[in-house]
């Protein structure tokens, strides 16, 4: 009886909310009341009114820096603790301007006829769809992967989107199958996200490829861009921990800043319209500062949060992330991946260098009016294009991202 009354109370205060509307444009980019997004989100967040290792609200550190979303740890399938759980982290979020992505688990899929189990999400649904910081539903995570029909997916999708009109729902595929086989998932997301984490010992054994460098990051992305057929926007899920590195069975490792640049650069340079960070909780991975905290704050400190603050909300490459590809005739060196933003009367230039030896990278085709070009977080470093063409040098995962102003 008391855990009906309090779902009920969580369904009253939940509907007393003015709603968040979140969609995705033509150009594949999150667009949240009204404005356009480069979500950056922790996959989960720190403990609900969690602090760091200073004493601050997690929350407002990771907002500060640019975070926009969180996904709550949920290890149990809905029940009223877990909603209470849910309710209290979308309005943790809410009070610092940041979203949730919630997640329905296995109440997002069921077979023909499971009216019970249709009628049970439809609750949730409804439950949380008005909250002001819902920003997108999670379903079944790596459905294919867990041998998930794509047809009992759909029939949770189509029930979110009675139910819902104004978020999306996003599906997670594990670095596993063909095009072939993630496809026909398509039709129960509106986005795809895909979980790859490269650096372990062996080397990249979370990937099945043969290339096992981090540039790997890269491989999936296109593969996720194929599975997405031009038809969803996708984003990638990069790493802090995961099982592979879960001491005592294997060796606890953590990418590095140059690896987390790099291989948030390169999802990004092939399409990526939005990064995820998973285990920054995993207990096992964490040092005795940070385990009574329940999050990696160690590692947010020496490499997380450098990368979000130059790609985060707050970043100056901000309004180049959430506009559309550039159709500029604009080539570079074969050796190097790259991608072109344009934003009013600025052009932006984003490249990286896989693996292998060091190399000068010519770009050539800028517009004439490009005459220079600020190198973005290289302590003023700058190029100088003649007659729309540039060299600069590149080490193995490199970044550099260029802007250039009229």
């Amino acid at each position: 009886m008391k855990a009906t009354v309090a779902v009920l109370l969580l369904c009253a205060i939940s509907l007393a909310y003015s709603g968040s509307v979140v969609t995705i444009n033509a150009d594949k980019v999150l667009v949240v009341n009204g404005r356009k997004v480069f979500p950056v989100l922790m996959s989960p967040g720190p403990p609900t009114h969690g602090r760091t290792p200073t004493g601050r609200d997690a929350l407002e550190e990771l907002r500060e820096a640019g975070v926009l979303m969180t996904r709550m740890l949920q290890t149990n399938d809905w029940n009223a603790q877990v909603r209470s759980q849910q309710q209290a982290q979308l309005d943790w979020a809410h009070e610092h301007g940041m979203f949730c992505m919630v997640n329905l688990r296995e109440l997002s899929t069921f077979a023909a006829g499971n009216s019970k189990k249709e009628a049970a999400l439809r609750e949730l649904v409804r439950q949380f769809k008005n909250h002001p910081a819902l920003g997108v539903w999670k379903n079944k995570d790596e459905a294919w992967w867990g041998k998930v029909s794509a047809a009992d997916l759909k029939r949770g999708y189509d029930v979110i989107k009675q139910e819902d009109s104004d978020h999306p729902v996003e599906q997670t595929h594990a670095p596993r199958g063909k095009v072939s086989d993630l496809r026909p998932y398509n039709a129960a997301a509106d986005f795809l996200a895909l979980d790859i984490y490269p650096v372990s010992e062996p080397p990249g054994k979370h990937s099945l490829l043969p290339n096992k460098q981090i540039s790997m990051v890269g491989d999936w992305t296109k593969f996720l861009a194929d599975v997405a057929k031009g038809e969803k926007s996708y984003w990638m899920i990069e790493q802090i921990a995961f099982s592979g590195v879960i001491p005592p069975k294997s060796k606890l490792l953590f990418p590095t800043f140059r690896q987390s640049r790099y291989t948030a650069y390169q999802a990004i340079i092939n399409g990526a319209r939005g990064l995820m960070f998973f285990g920054g909780n995993i207990a096992p991975t964490l040092n005795a500062q940070d385990a009574p905290l329940g999050w990696n704050w160690t590692f947010w400190n020496d490499v997380l949060k450098r990368v979000v603050r130059e790609i985060g909300d707050y970043s100056p490459l901000a309004p180049a992330l959430v506009a559309p590809i550039s159709a500029l005739p604009i080539t570079a060196s074969a050796e190097v991946e790259f991608c072109l933003r344009e934003v009013a009367d600025e052009l932006y230039v984003l490249a990286s260098k896989r693996e292998g030896a060091a190399t000068n990278a010519t770009f050539s085709g800028l517009p004439l009016w490009a005459a220079k070009g600020e190198a973005l977080y290289e302590s003023n470093r700058t190029v100088t294009p003649k007659n729309g063409q540039f060299t600069d040098t590149f080490e193995p995962f490199d970044v550099h991202v260029y802007r250039f102003s009229k």
